[in-house]
């Protein structure tokens, strides 16, 4: 089947690149055509003639009136988005098939059997890069065609739509052939409010295996971490350090972080660069014990089968966090104080159990993938 995916624009978060590496490699290796549309992040005013009476006001403004501005403002983010990019876009063009959209619109029916819708909190409004209906496709509400939501995300357990939203939402998800979720909560989102039910599945980067991802950096010929604590934190926090601090002393290891502050629009330009994903990915296999912020920092602790603690992250969304531990009875992996993330580093984990946990949840969510594609 022609199969185009739905999901965030692949900008430079890891574990939105990687989710959307691993569906689109599942499919495949069912032996499905395969497409991502992604929304280009670069910025565009459009045709020379459209483009150049901008940049002749700019310049009247500039250097007759004197304005601090930048005539080719345009030119000059995009340069910035193609640096910080550097290391992950060379990753996302060798592994993940995709088409650039400017508009939904012009997507077209003839190409494609089956739309699918996910992962990531592709269905939270505030995340989403149009208007929350695309996430629904709206845009091929006439086609006849499958339609299929695998592993979509509303990030919370709060409802975050309008009426107006939600309306329009209900109607549209009403036409899915399938509609499956990543968390527990949003199964009940979905059923209080579009009177839908849903099916929970893993997140796609689950249901590839530990050897699927270290052949990606050796691949690459990464190079070994230096440390042995991976320290993936997105929002630092002075009570974040405390704890990496307390966790290194306990345990006698030397931290090593592994992001950047790309998201921080006023870092210098250097500090914004993302790392490679293959770096981050060799990051998981070199250490010994995780502490992080990041929900698919945690999905990947489990898959390498490393000890890990995450501090709750309430900004981004802590019901994903609750929902993936609560499969596997990790629960108390989730800390916010330096006490509690002593009393977790003395819990060993059941590895055993937790991959018996895995394998039951990966063959049911790709058997929900599969039988509905049939």
């Amino acid at each position: 089947m022609r199969i185009g995916v739905l999901t965030l624009p692949l900008h430079n978060n890891f574990g939105g690149i990687l989710q959307a590496y691993a569906l689109q490699k599942v499919l495949k290796d069912f032996g499905h055509n395969v497409v991502l549309i992604d929304k280009s992040r670069y910025v565009s005013l459009g045709p020379w003639y459209k483009k150049y009476p901008i940049y002749i006001k700019r310049s009247i403004n500039k250097f007759i009136f004197g304005k601090n501005i930048i005539v080719k403002a345009d030119a000059e983010q995009n340069r910035f988005l193609k640096t910080i990019a550097k290391y992950t876009e060379p990753f996302i063009e060798k592994h993940i098939r995709r088409v650039y959209t400017k508009d939904f619109s012009n997507i077209r029916e003839k190409d494609f059997d089956v739309l699918i819708v996910g992962s990531d909190q592709v269905w939270r409004p505030k995340y989403f890069f149009s208007k929350i209906e695309n996430a629904y496709l709206d845009f091929a509400k006439e086609w006849k065609i499958k339609r299929i939501a695998y592993a979509a995300s509303c990030g919370t357990e709060e409802w975050e739509y309008t009426e107006e939203q939600t309306n329009n939402c209900a109607t549209l998800l009403k036409k899915f052939n399938a509609v499956s979720v990543r968390e527990s909560s949003a199964v009940k989102l979905c059923y209080d409010n579009f009177g839908v039910k849903a099916e929970q599945v893993l997140d796609p980067t689950m249901l590839l295996c530990k050897e699927d991802y270290i052949k990606l950096f050796k691949d690459y010929n990464t190079a070994q971490s230096d440390g042995n604590l991976f320290c993936y934190i997105l929002d630092e926090r002075e009570e974040k350090k405390s704890i990496i601090d307390c966790i290194a002393k306990e345990k006698g290891l030397k931290p090593f972080y592994v992001n950047s502050r790309y998201e921080e629009l006023d870092a210098p330009l250097e500090e914004r660069i993302q790392q490679p994903v293959e770096k981050w990915l060799r990051a998981f296999n070199d250490a010994e014990y995780i502490v992080t912020d990041s929900f698919h920092a945690c999905v990947f602790s489990i898959i390498f089968n490393k000890p890990f603690i995450v501090y709750g992250n309430r900004e981004r969304g802590l019901a994903r966090f609750k929902s993936l531990l609560s499969i596997f009875g990790l629960e108390e992996r989730i800390v916010s104080t330096k006490e509690e993330s002593i009393k977790a580093i003395s819990e060993p984990i059941d590895w055993e159990r937790v991959n018996e946990v895995h394998r039951q949840w990966k063959e049911k969510s790709m058997s929900f993938l599969n039988n509905n594609l049939k």
